[in-house]
């Protein structure tokens, strides 16, 4: 590493570690191209890549239904610590409401959650004290899109130090239905480990890394007492359902059984535990932002099993409460005992 280069982001015993942390608001190397001064503020708050927005009058965040002109999003905002995001807006509802019990939050009475960003309807956005709970859409562009409109979000609100999640559902490789995957890597359909965006007619590739702490500290949350098991391990990111994932069931399909199975077998060997549709953007633009970000899912079924997902709905349903449960107790245990909540930069 160059004495005037820096990709750390954070040290221990005086050694600058890659990848890893985006958690002491304190620290900074004094290095050149340091990815923490890039993305924080001395006080904490996100700092974007982009000279450009300050140049704005306003900032619209069209999918949103927000913009920086048009509302107080410091006031509105600036509290935020937690970003949940999922696949489905009735998911994230039901998440906001399960977030709510499970923190004490309590709203005016007569009042109710409201759908902040209803009228973009393109994305359903509630708001639960310092909790975010957003719906992103399905696949690597949707929710592409929502990660650059919520990372500015952040930045207009002058949010510290965020936290972002993406609580959903996949396909196990040699799990059962039920199972909880907490990512610590990501590869997409090539088992490239970037995420690759052409721009102005040339690819990009961005890393996609995972806070590696954060995945720790989740998965030590997991209780011994769950009827499920939680595990660790790479996640396979496709750019579609079916013949992407190698699935026997598509409209298409132009390989045998025996060429699937011995795709995911080859995953397997290789530690990939679940198949999705977002880990690789999740993991490469947050990772880009300086936002510390962890993928926590359940598996609908085993792929070395099926390709359909055939559980009862109601099933279904509890299984997907698993990884919303899972992150709540991460959300809780950065409480104080009175209600406050600890800074996530300094007291984790």
């Amino acid at each position: 590493m160059s004495s005037d280069i820096c990709f750390h982001v954070y040290v221990e015993n005086d050694t600058c570690h890659i990848g890893s942390h985006y958690d002491d608001e304190h620290f900074d190397c004094g290095k050149k191209n340091c990815h923490r001064t890039k993305t924080r503020y001395p006080d904490g708050s996100v700092r974007l890549r982009n000279p450009n927005i300050e140049l704005m009058d306003q900032d619209i965040l069209y999918h949103l239904a927000l913009g920086s002109g048009s509302h107080d999003l410091v006031e509105m905002f600036g509290d935020i610590k937690f970003v949940c995001m999922g696949g489905t807006p009735k998911r994230m509802e039901n998440f906001a409401h399960f977030i709510m019990k499970e923190i004490g939050h309590k709203i005016p009475t007569g009042t109710t959650l409201m759908d902040i960003s209803q009228y973009s309807y393109r994305y359903s956005m509630f708001k639960v004290g310092p909790v975010l709970s957003i719906s992103h859409g399905m696949g690597v562009p949707s929710i592409g899109i929502l990660l650059h409109e919520v990372i500015k979000l952040m930045y207009h609100a002058k949010c510290k130090d965020p936290i972002f999640f993406r609580i959903g559902t996949s396909g196990g490789v040699g799990l059962e239905g039920g199972t909880v995957v907490i990512s610590d890597d990501a590869i997409d359909g090539m088992m490239n480990h970037y995420y690759e965006v052409p721009m102005l007619g040339k690819i990009v590739k961005r890393p996609a890394i995972f806070d590696k702490r954060l995945v720790r500290e989740l998965r030590a949350l997991a209780h011994p007492e769950d009827p499920y098991e939680t595990v660790t391990g790479t996640t396979m990111c496709t750019g579609d359902f079916y013949e992407g994932q190698g699935r026997l069931d598509g409209a298409f399909c132009d390989y045998t059984e025996t060429d699937k199975m011995e795709f995911l077998q080859l995953l397997k060997a290789n530690g990939v535990r679940n198949i999705e549709m977002e880990a690789i953007p999740f993991a490469a633009l947050t990772h880009h932002a300086g936002i510390r970000a962890a993928d926590v899912c359940v598996t609908f079924l085993d792929r070395l099993k099926g390709d359909q997902v055939n559980a009862p709905k109601e099933v279904l349903e509890e299984w997907q409460r698993r990884p919303q449960q899972l992150v709540a107790r991460y959300i809780k245990s950065t409480c104080r005992p009175k209600g406050g909540f600890l800074s996530t930069a300094t007291d984790l």
